[in-house]
């Protein structure tokens, strides 16, 4: 399913059937009384629609007609996010909250980003809202996790936590006082604040529609909310990008805009699919602040917590080895093999880790100088491939203590 409808959404909503919709995004009128219009690179064509009320209850009683419409087409499963910024997010807030019930409101999402500076004598505003209703308490929600954040200690990550008798969190250890690993880690739930860069004047996927969102955005909220064949919907698609992003993670859709102009652009933007990625996602704003460029790359290519704070581990595999975690370490540029095994080993050791990986970096020609008690040594070629292939196949001799020397080429 991937409809496009031209005309007011409160119409075009009113066709569709009771519980058919999986997910509804809506970025309406913000309540800004004023008139929005932009135009592309090229200045090809101009875009623009009227945000112009009355009053407040003129602009909460238009809203209020298409959510309780929007509330109707929702599946018993299904959630609706309400994008909107200071203008309109308490008329908004106490709307969705009489529609849906305030035991239904989820979370407030907070969308941050870095802008251009404002120069009014105000703080600059570099963040929107976007309000989390579902219709029943059957919702539909799909866990995300991000990294660990840089100052968080690495033990924290791979030591079993506990309550002692006095309630207080403590380190678990075993009866001989030997530390007792964590349950495989996935990272850090997703919070209701999300670091999203902001679309630049430069960005690939810009269209030069006033109000368009990333796609990354959307991604994220589809992501949480929908499986894959659900159907989404955009009663204010604008520029399409909903429906972009439900295109690109297989999702069905439904979009709809009052403006003729939009729907064409969205038919176009849908022909030719562009995305333009981020690096502040991909790699997290300090995932690699205690690693050199070389380490970035080569940590890049693998499935892995980053860690901070500490001298011998760059990084752990998410997943264990025989309920163990796997460190990993990227040898320096003026560091020889052997100092950076003992680094790596001391590092591990400590953690109760049956297995550490180097990434080599340097000349193995001191490749047997290396002195760690039980040190033993493989050279594997392609790192990424290879480590995982080692954990799935249970290829490792558990009696690794330290161990793998990695070469990247």
């Amino acid at each position: 399913m991937q409809e496009i409808y031209h005309g007011d959404c409160l119409e075009i909503m009113a066709g569709l059937k009771d519980n058919s919709i999986d997910m509804i995004y809506l970025d309406p009128p913000f309540f800004t009384n004023k008139k929005h219009a932009l135009s592309p690179r090229d200045r090809a064509s101009h875009y623009s629609f009227d945000d112009i009320w009355e009053n407040y209850k003129t602009y909460a009683d238009y809203m209020l007609a298409r959510l309780i419409e929007a509330k109707r087409i929702l599946k018993e499963t299904g959630s609706i996010f309400i994008h909107c910024d200071k203008s309109a997010n308490h008329i908004l807030r106490f709307v969705g909250e009489e529609v849906f019930g305030e035991d239904n409101f989820l979370s407030e999402i907070i969308w941050f980003y870095k802008r251009w500076s404002n120069s009014s004598s105000n703080l600059t505003p570099n963040h929107q809202s976007i309000l989390f209703f579902s219709k029943t308490k059957k919702y539909k929600f799909n866990k995300i996790y991000t990294d660990y954040s840089e100052t968080t200690n690495i033990d924290q990550i791979l030591q079993k936590r506990s309550r002692d008798v006095h309630g207080k969190a403590v380190y678990s250890r075993n009866s001989d006082g030997s530390i007792i690993s964590s349950d495989e880690k996935k990272g850090v739930p997703l919070n209701d604040v999300w670091e999203i860069p902001f679309l630049n004047p430069k960005a690939k996927e810009r269209i030069g529609y006033p109000t368009q969102k990333p796609i990354l955005l959307l991604d994220r909220i589809i992501e949480i909310s929908t499986n894959e064949g659900d159907i989404v919907l955009d009663p204010f698609c604008g520029s399409g990008t909903t429906l972009v992003a439900a295109k690109l993670k297989g999702r069905k859709f439904i979009g709809i805009d009052v403006s003729k102009e939009a729907v064409e652009l969205t038919k176009s933007r849908l022909e030719t699919l562009v995305k333009t990625e981020s690096a502040l996602l991909n790699k997290g704003r300090l995932s690699y602040l205690n690693a050199d460029e070389k380490s970035q790359a080569i940590l890049s290519g693998l499935d892995i917590l980053p860690v901070h704070r500490n001298a011998g581990i760059d990084a752990i595999l998410k997943r264990n080895y025989l309920s163990k975690p796997v460190p990993i370490r990227v040898q320096r540029e003026h560091e020889t093999l052997s100092e950076a095994v003992g680094k790596l080993s001391n590092a591990a050791k400590k953690r109760g880790a049956e297995i550490a990986f180097l990434i080599a970096t340097n000349t193995t020609q001191d490749l047997f100088d290396c002195n760690v008690e039980n040190c033993i040594v493989k050279i594997i070629n392609s790192p990424a491939l290879e480590i995982n292939a080692i954990i799935d196949q249970g290829q490792v001799n558990k009696s690794l203590k330290t161990d793998a020397i990695i070469s990247t080429g």
